[in-house]
């Protein structure tokens, strides 16, 4: 695998001979400092070009990354709709294991880029054109304090949902089931997010999907958020829902007394009862 050195250097060199390419930037885990280094962290780069539309047309001009085993570009495809308006991305993963994801900006848009993300560093800058930046920083992504509508559409959201999966395990519907308790463990982990935002004022990034949320939790309570993942057998479903609700109880009471926010125990209650009662009808069935 080609280090981190040979990967920068191999960067900045096509991009110093291009002259459509007028800055480089990275941002992402490789600037976080608080994120621990690998060897299988992107590389998320940035070229500030003049012109995005003459790259489209020469789709090879990649190829002196390297040989890649796959590559997707995202505003190519039907499937998802494209969301980066003039921009363009090359999602690249190479032979030897690195990948690339690389965007392509146009220059007119360095001024609203270089502000969109504080973990944003210059690699190259062939004009001067971009300020002189801080250095990066997570901020941006710390866990960010509820209001009491979030707390309470959270809360709402999870029970409301949990109806879902108990309706899909009682019809023998063990994808829909499954389906929405991911669906329901969002909102759970939403309130484990910000669990960990009280516990450290607020300072710090669970990152996507919950990744470093293992070190925040105690032992007990990562053991119990396992819990709520279940394998393809009905009653497993419903074992990690009522996990679910009993966590979720805790920690959005937890979370409501120390924000002062109300939690919810009406409807909850009535909620965990539903679930209760379709769950004895699955199983005298």
């Amino acid at each position: 695998m080609r280090t981190e050195e040979e990967m920068i250097s191999l960067i900045i060199h096509i991009a110093e001979h291009d002259d459509r390419v007028r800055a480089v930037c990275m941002n992402g885990s490789r600037t976080n400092a608080n994120v621990p280094k690998d060897v299988l962290q992107d590389y998320d780069i940035v070229y500030l070009v003049t012109d995005v539309e003459s790259y489209r047309q020469n789709p090879g001009w990649i190829d002196g990354f390297g040989e890649r085993i796959i590559l997707q570009t995202p505003e190519d495809m039907s499937l998802f709709p494209p969301s980066l308006g003039d921009r363009f991305s090359y999602l690249m993963l190479f032979l030897d294991g690195n990948r690339i994801d690389l965007q392509l900006v146009p220059l007119e848009q360095k001024e609203r880029y270089i502000r969109e993300d504080k973990l944003t560093a210059i690699l190259m800058d062939k004009d001067g054109c971009l300020p002189v930046l801080p250095p990066p920083t997570d901020e941006d992504y710390w866990v960010k304090k509820p209001t009491v509508e979030f707390y309470d559409d959270c809360c709402n959201e999870f029970w409301w949902v949990s109806t879902y999966v108990a309706k899909g395990l009682w019809r023998k519907e063990i994808l829909f089931a499954q389906e929405h308790l991911g669906q329901v463990r969002k909102m759970l982990i939403q309130m484990l997010e910000w669990r960990v935002g009280i516990e450290t004022d607020f300072s710090v990034s669970i990152g996507k999907c919950g990744k470093y949320l293992e070190k925040f939790l105690s032992e007990e309570n990562w053991a119990h958020l396992l819990s709520t993942y279940a394998d393809g057998r009905y009653e497993s479903v419903w074992q990690a829902l009522f996990s679910m609700c009993r966590f979720f109880d805790e920690t959005a009471l937890y979370v409501g007394e120390r924000l002062k926010y109300e939690y919810p125990y009406q409807y909850g209650r009535k909620v965990y009862s539903y679930l209760e009662h379709l769950h004895v009808m699955q199983v005298k069935d």
